[in-house]
């Protein structure tokens, strides 16, 4: 871990094997460190074949970890901010939300939430402003978005495209026309 920045994503007893594969992804996509879980439902899903699609299509699980923990807040050490993600009452949105430089955030599952004794420990609650609830993978990728975004210092414009198309895409907007 670095000595200034991390970023973990944990997820309480998820059951889709799509939706981790997602946040795997969003995980390369934006520079999380590691993704854990609890539960047994994604590894049971994961194992019987119900894997719908390979979602990790930037094979995102090749560099970053995906780890089995039994409790997401011992999973990481206490230099880093718990922050959970969910819509309850009380919680920040995110657009009002500055991010610890060290962060592991907390998703409820697909079809929960994350429960009080949790929220109770976290250093911060946030919450994506939207109209219902969102998939969680899409949960995570706003999230860790919000926090690239936000970030000082980021790569910022043509450095960071180079570095993030693939290698099918070398469109460029053309000088403007005087």
């Amino acid at each position: 871990m670095s000595d200034k920045q991390y970023s973990g994503i944990g997820l309480l007893n998820p059951k889709s094997p799509t939706n981790v594969g997602g946040i795997m992804r969003a995980a390369g996509c934006y520079r999380a460190d590691a993704v854990f879980y609890t539960g047994k439902r994604y590894p049971l899903a994961a194992n019987n074949g119900n894997a719908q699609y390979n979602t990790d299509t930037q094979s995102a699980s090749n560099t970053i970890t995906l780890t089995g923990v039994d409790s997401l807040l011992e999973a990481v050490d206490e230099t880093v901010s718990i922050v959970c993600v969910d819509l309850v009452e009380g919680a920040i949105p995110l657009p009002d939300f500055v991010h610890p430089d060290k962060a592991l955030y907390i998703f409820g599952p697909e079809d929960g939430t994350i429960n009080q004794q949790v929220i109770n420990q976290a250093d911060a609650v946030v919450y994506v402003p939207t109209v219902g609830c969102m998939n969680l993978a899409a949960s995570v990728n706003v999230l860790l978005y919000d926090r690239l975004a936000k970030a000082a210092d980021r790569k910022v414009g043509d450095a960071l495209i180079r570095s993030s198309r693939d290698t099918n895409n070398r469109v460029k907007v053309p000088p403007a026309a005087n």
